[in-house]
């Protein structure tokens, strides 16, 4: 295979600060007021539909369109950071849930990756959304993309975030990771190696991160069974070769797309976010410092900046 060129732009990463707005006496931006409930005390709700009910959150408010967030392999609305969602839900609704068949929703997850984007379309609809912004992270960015492809008309504008195209040639899912992510029972130091890098300021953002997660009084109450996640390693082989690698679709897809990731991931190689975002017609990508799969979760104000400025701060 031949080296992959980098002709895709990088965005140079800045820390934006309002102390000179402020000392000049003009109006604090709207991003600096978090919601007041968040992510850690926000009610859990509940919609069926398609004889599925299920299971999400609402954080945030806004008049455009929401920002549906489409989780990892086994994960649930819980391990989503509550630093990075209040952040994210600064200027927007932020829509957290979990897809059929994922702890506090009924059904049964789908072993194929277009029901998975199908149940989440499902899911949009029930909500009464016609037009949505989608946040997929892993084992979502595969989902999200199905979704657009399927439904190019229900997605405004797409973030793929510590994921891939499923398949690109010598940069896989790697079979350490894989046999860590599979344990029956994950432990702290699991996700430390899985989301974040081996180096000492990345391990403790990530003990900061696994912190915040415990802030949530019913945090796991639900988990995602062994079912459904056999269910996930399923749908993801739907693209896991060079025949059925979403690069091969990539072109079709037309939307903004805002491609991110740690520099060094090993969970999804960082070199597919490369790859993903050279196939994509409109994509930019990020690279964040010091920092692996689990990015966002490290550098939560960064990266909602980031995203603020790809969807248009409201």
């Amino acid at each position: 295979m031949s080296r992959l060129s980098l002709r895709t732009p990088i965005l140079l990463l800045a820390t934006i600060t309002v102390a000179a707005a402020l000392a000049a006496g003009a109006p604090m931006p709207a991003r600096a007021q978090a919601p007041v409930c968040g992510a850690v005390c926000v009610d859990t709700r509940f919609v069926e539909a398609g004889g599925v009910r299920y299971a999400y959150r609402v954080v945030g408010a806004g008049d455009g369109p929401p920002l549906i967030m489409l989780n990892r392999f086994r994960g649930t609305m819980d391990e989503w950071d509550p630093a990075f969602v209040d952040a994210l839900a600064a200027n927007r609704a932020v829509i957290l849930f979990d897809n059929a068949g994922v702890a506090r929703s009924s059904g049964t997850a789908s072993p194929r990756l277009a029901g998975w984007a199908d149940n989440a379309a499902t899911f949009i609809e029930a909500l009464g959304y016609e037009n949505v912004d989608l946040f997929g992270f892993s084992f979502g960015g595969l989902v999200a993309q199905e979704l657009t492809h399927r439904r190019p008309e229900l997605v405004r504008r797409l973030i793929i975030a510590g994921s891939g195209a499923g398949y690109v040639e010598g940069h896989n899912v790697r079979a350490e990771a894989i046999a860590v992510a599979t344990k029956p029972v994950n432990v702290d130091a699991d996700f430390l190696y899985l989301f974040f890098r081996d180096t000492p300021t990345s391990q403790e953002a990530g003990r900061a991160h696994l912190a915040r997660l415990r802030q949530r009084p019913d945090a796991f109450a639900a988990r995602v069974s062994a079912d459904a996640w056999r269910a996930m390693l399923s749908a993801g082989s739907d693209v896991g070769t060079a025949e059925t690698s979403l690069l091969n679709r990539a072109p079709q897809l037309r939307h903004p797309v805002l491609v991110a990731n740690g520099v060094e991931d090993v969970m999804i190689p960082t070199y597919q976010s490369f790859a993903l975002a050279q196939a994509l017609p409109n994509a930019t990508l990020v690279i964040y410092p010091d920092s692996g799969h689990a990015f966002m979760f490290q550098y939560p104000e960064r990266f909602a900046q980031e995203v603020d400025r790809f969807l248009g701060a409201r």
